[in-house]
């Protein structure tokens, strides 16, 4: 059993939202994703960091998610900020459930136990003060409250923290998220979300105890990510 983290999937296999628009390396990126599984055991976890579907409602997403079902191994899923078929955990479950999608959990308010592991996690949110409006500020506050819950869920496990948003991006940071890891000795980060040129902008080192990591789709060849045997 091994645990696995990718981010933005960017799904539309029910819809018409195809990718390549976005440059060469997403033409047929389903397939790559296929192919980026291929190792993993049936055993195996993989989170699942945001921006999985283009859907507007779970019925959109269905196909999506059955796709998401099928690839090898167990899925935890976050929120991004285009997962717009995202209305509460609750009936994403339900949705799991009714439609036999037998591998994904939902992340959200709550930690998930791996091992000697706690996977702790949230959307995130960018607000910066001197641009930002009072909605963002209320929603990156927001979010922050989620995480915080997500880190006492885990108790005394060492936890691992996966975000959708960075809390850091070149002049960018988002103080209270780094807080909040640093209280609670937070050794690994992982993120998505950002995308293309973006990429070699983006932190992948070390704040205080904690490594960062971009694991976006396209920064990591579509390949899930080991992180734990």
């Amino acid at each position: 059993m091994a645990l696995y983290t990718i981010g933005d999937l960017h799904l539309s296999l029910g819809g018409d939202k195809p990718m390549d628009r976005f440059g060469e390396i997403w033409q047929n990126h389903p397939q790559k994703l296929i192919e980026g599984f291929r190792d993993l055991n049936d055993d195996d976890l993989t989170v699942l960091c945001g921006d999985l579907s283009w859907a507007m409602s779970l019925a959109g997403a269905e196909e999506d998610f059955r796709f998401m079902d099928r690839l090898p191994g167990r899925k935890l899923i976050l929120k991004g900020n285009h997962d717009y078929w995202w209305s509460t955990a609750t009936k994403a479950r339900s949705f799991f459930a009714e439609h036999g999608f037998e591998t994904m959990e939902i992340l959200h308010n709550n930690a998930h136990v791996y091992g000697d592991f706690a996977l702790c996690g949230t959307r995130g949110w960018f607000y910066e003060e001197d641009h930002g409006t009072e909605h963002d500020r209320k929603m990156m506050l927001r979010e922050v409250q989620r995480l915080e819950t997500s880190l006492k869920a885990a108790g005394d496990r060492e936890k691992i923290v996966f975000l959708h948003y960075p809390p850091v991006f070149q002049n960018y940071r988002c103080d209270e998220i780094l807080r909040l890891l640093d209280e609670h000795r937070v050794r690994r980060c992982y993120y998505g979300h950002i995308h293309g040129k973006g990429i070699r902008l983006a932190f992948n080192g070390w704040i205080g105890c904690t490594e960062f990591r971009l694991v976006s789709a396209d920064a990591v060849g579509f390949r899930p990510v080991k992180i734990q045997d």
